[in-house]
């Protein structure tokens, strides 16, 4: 008995490291995938902006690299006002490939992505590990604000 006990941990371990594993960025990407698939997720300015105002966004992602500073206020004073998170991206071409905003190659590898710099996401769809290791993310950098 104490043969079958020992894999059965270390099974729970393996499962704990692959959580540990995956960081906030590859979760985020697979979180836009899922929403994209379930058709909740918007992308641009305008979708953006519509989504923030109608209060049906649940998660916000921005880029960095966004050169005029109008957009992202205009995009964090939503997102404050209706009390969404926001997790700020390096690129807007990284957001826009994991927006669906590419074309790819044979190999699978984005060829050619079109920038985005702000993203919503208003249906997350299922239910994944990815979603729980983003929610919990945000769970973390909300109690810190506080």
């Amino acid at each position: 008995m104490a043969d079958e006990e020992v894999p059965a941990e270390e099974m729970a371990e393996e499962v704990e490291e692959e959580v540990a594993e995956m960081n906030v960025l590859d979760a985020l990407k697979e979180v836009l995938k899922k929403a994209l698939v379930h058709d909740g997720l918007r992308k641009g300015l305008h979708e953006c902006a519509k989504a923030l105002d109608r209060r049906s966004a649940r998660l916000c992602c921005l880029a960095k690299d966004c050169e005029n500073e109008e957009y992202k206020k205009l995009i964090r004073a939503l997102c404050a006002e209706g009390e969404v998170s926001v997790i700020m991206v390096d690129s807007g071409k990284d957001l826009g490939a994991w927006c669906g905003l590419a074309k790819l190659d044979a190999e699978g590898e984005v060829k050619k992505a079109v920038r985005t710099s702000c993203a919503v996401i208003t249906d997350f769809g299922e239910e994944t590990r990815a979603l729980t290791v983003l929610l919990d993310y945000l769970q973390k950098q909300a109690d810190g604000e506080e």
